[in-house]
């Protein structure tokens, strides 16, 4: 029988490695990219920033439990040692718990502003929509997590009206590198997918074609991440991201000789690492 309560099926459940990166993405961009708030002070005093990175943190730990309790039994199939909510967790409390997570996070926002409380009410329920029906859907529930993901950058920018170029730049560096993993994600899973009748762009395609579409992607984001560089002209960070480039074509080697859910799952952390390696370059600037 699963436990009612464990402090550490929560914190299983929320992927601390994934909200810190989420957390350290949204402090780099303030430090390095808008430096100061709107009163000239540095940003990193600003209280705001805090509750800001708080908010996303909750709001997004909320969306993973929602997440685990729509794909239970999806999950008993693609990786049932990992699986919590009727495990180590029982259904009506992960609920619950969601629940919590999303109004102390709406309500986080609000307080920093209420435009970023409608933002984050606008991001809870596509969460809810995400794990209830869109990532059953080809291609549209990972546009809709990539989407997110470059917005818990961009909505630094849009809060502080600074810089809101350069971090909308790597706004959309996050958003393609997360569109590519989910698609992996869903090529990793298409066994416990298939099985609960999910129309994920693995199964609706196949496997070989999913891999084209994610070639396809690549394509854009190396042409977009070209472009953007050179009209931000600085040297350090185009040397950065040649330097990058190698771990980026790597990556899409690997991809293109995978053929086994262990490759897929060693380029799902690949791809985090390309993550982290883009949100250091924030630094040069």
């Amino acid at each position: 029988m699963a436990k009612s309560f464990s402090f550490w099926s929560l914190l299983k459940i929320s992927r601390p490695a994934n909200l810190l990166i989420v957390a350290f993405a949204q402090m780099m961009a303030a430090y390095f990219l808008v430096e100061t708030n709107r009163r000239g002070l540095p940003v990193l005093q600003d209280i705001d920033l805090y509750l800001m990175v708080l908010a996303t943190v909750i709001l997004t730990a909320g969306g993973y439990v929602i997440n685990d309790y729509y794909d239970v039994k999806i999950d008993y199939i693609n990786k049932p040692n990992e699986v919590v909510i009727g495990k180590g967790m029982r259904r009506r409390v992960a609920i619950f718990y969601h629940t919590l997570l999303n109004f102390t996070g709406i309500g986080i926002a609000w307080i920093v502003s209420p435009r970023i409380g409608v933002i984050f009410f606008i991001a809870a329920f596509l969460l809810w929509l995400y794990s209830n029906l869109l990532k059953r859907l080809p291609f549209v529930g990972n546009f809709v997590v990539a989407l997110l993901t470059g917005t818990a950058i961009w909505m630094v920018g849009y809060y502080y009206q600074k810089s809101e170029l350069l971090v909308l730049t790597y706004a959309i560096f996050a958003f393609f590198i997360n569109l590519i993993r989910e698609i992996i994600k869903d090529i990793e899973d298409r066994q416990g997918d298939r099985k609960h009748g999910c129309r994920t762009l693995p199964i609706v395609i196949g496997f070989r074609n999913t891999k084209r579409v994610i070639f396809a992607i690549a394509i854009v984001f190396v042409c977009a991440i070209l472009v953007v560089t050179f009209k931000i002209n600085n040297s350090s960070l185009f040397y950065y991201f040649g330097g990058l480039s190698f771990l980026f074509f790597l990556f899409m080697y690997k991809i293109y000789v995978a053929d086994r859910k262990a490759h897929f799952t060693e380029l799902s952390v690949l791809s985090k690492l390309l993550m982290l390696t883009g949100i250091i370059s924030m630094g040069l600037l």
